[in-house]
């Protein structure tokens, strides 16, 4: 029978646990040092994408802005001044034209109640939408009360201001006009 026996100095100690516990954590290691690689580099791969899109739009507004300033020398010249200014003329005549008056005026016809007159009436086209401002007199308080929530109900005119009223400024004999007011209001054409 034979003993086994260690005559070392120190005993024979195993360093396989060490050993397979560093290899486990370096492979854990280099797995997440791949993963963090790779998001580094679809992360760089997007900004370079970006940079580039940034750069490219910084070119195309370099390129308009000098559009830009050529127009505006061009259209700043005197001769090209004065055309612009007739262009405009122009396009205010058509739009004007292009307006119905007529209808304006015959919805005005139905909204004003009885025993109240125009006095003065100030048209202006503006947007599409013609702003006008109306003197009227009545007969009576009540015809003035009636013109009020007449425009007020209307379909075809809106936003009304009243900037003054009060009593005719001429004197006047039977029939004259108890009060004057002068308003404004946004004619539709609805």
């Amino acid at each position: 029978m034979r003993v086994r026996l260690n005559l070392a100095t120190e005993p024979l100690v195993s360093h396989r646990r060490f050993l397979v516990g560093s290899a486990l954590l370096g492979i854990l290691g280099g797995a997440i040092f791949l993963y963090q690689g790779w998001q580094f580099y679809t992360l760089r791969k997007a900004d370079e994408e970006f940079r580039a899109r940034v750069a490219a739009i910084q070119q195309q507004m370099d390129r308009l802005q000098v559009q830009r300033n050529e127009l505006e020398r061009f259209f700043a010249k005197e001769e090209n001044r004065n055309l612009q200014d007739r262009a405009k003329f122009v396009g205010s005549v058509i739009e004007a034209r292009s307006f119905n008056w007529t209808k304006m005026f015959m919805d005005l016809e139905q909204t004003l109640p009885p025993g109240v007159h125009v006095i003065k009436i100030e048209p202006r086209l503006e947007n599409g939408s013609a702003s006008v401002r109306f003197m009227v007199g009545g007969s009576s308080q009540e015809s003035k009360i009636k013109l009020l929530q007449a425009f007020e109900d209307s379909r075809s005119f809106s936003h009304i201001e009243v900037t003054s009223e009060g009593a005719p400024r001429q004197g006047g004999g039977p029939g004259a006009d108890v009060f004057q007011v002068e308003f404004s209001a946004i004619y539709t054409g609805i």
